[in-house]
């Protein structure tokens, strides 16, 4: 079983604790969880985390430590000694990387969190995010994440539909033969032209045969 506390909703375990932060009652269990109307049928993953950081005792009693930690009014404060526990709840992340836990990105976390409690990628995504909503009460966030590009040599055109005035039609030019043939005394274009660009939008995500299959695609569709 995972030592780390996780649940789908992180954002359950956030509001719980302001709620905390205006009412810490002496006991706390999945009643006082579904009073709030918070984490449907998962009440106990959120009692499970309160009791990780050290609010309330494994018989759900309020620890007197944490109840001053909660009702700290000014907010630097708080965060300052909110702080102070979740980094002793989670002192095995703190030992292997310092300071710099706070500012973690998500996937390195994951990876910690499921080297650490042998969890699957789901589980371990859930206790990543559930360390990110503690940190983030603490007044930390994380670092930003890396951008996925698209693969090497692949290009983003812009879409770009151009309407061009009366009398100034602009024609494409003739290849080959055809320009030979080209009467200066042919009747003229019409009055408006119109250019319509595609634009492709290449998924971040693609493979190399993604792409591949996209411009075979286009080739056969679009090309003559």
């Amino acid at each position: 079983m995972a030592s780390h506390p996780y649940i789908s909703g992180p954002g359950n375990i956030t509001q719980m604790i302001g709620y905390l932060k205006k009412n810490f009652p002496a006991t706390v269990t999945s009643e006082t969880v579904k009073k709030y109307g918070l984490a449907s049928n998962n009440e106990s993953y959120v009692i499970n985390a309160l009791q990780f950081i050290g609010l309330i005792d494994e018989a759900g009693k309020r620890q007197e430590d944490a109840h001053a930690v909660l009702t700290t009014h000014d907010e630097e404060e708080f965060r300052s000694k909110f702080a102070g526990l979740i980094r002793d709840a989670y002192s095995d992340l703190f030992e292997m990387y310092g300071d710099e836990a706070w500012t973690l990105p998500k996937a390195k976390l994951i990876g910690y969190f499921r080297q650490a409690d042998k969890t699957s990628e789901i589980i371990g995504a859930r206790q990543a995010a559930v360390f990110q909503a503690f940190r983030s009460i603490s007044g930390y966030e994380a670092a930003a994440e890396p951008k996925v590009t698209a693969a090497a040599g692949a290009k983003k055109p812009k879409a770009v539909v151009t309407k061009t005035p009366k009398g100034k039609a602009e024609h494409a030019p003739l290849h080959g033969a055809k320009a030979e043939h080209l009467d200066a005394d042919a009747p003229a274009k019409p009055d408006m032209a119109l250019t319509v660009r595609i634009e492709i939008n290449l998924p971040a995500e693609g493979t190399q045969e993604t792409y591949d299959a996209i411009f075979k695609s286009i080739k056969a569709n679009l090309y003559p």
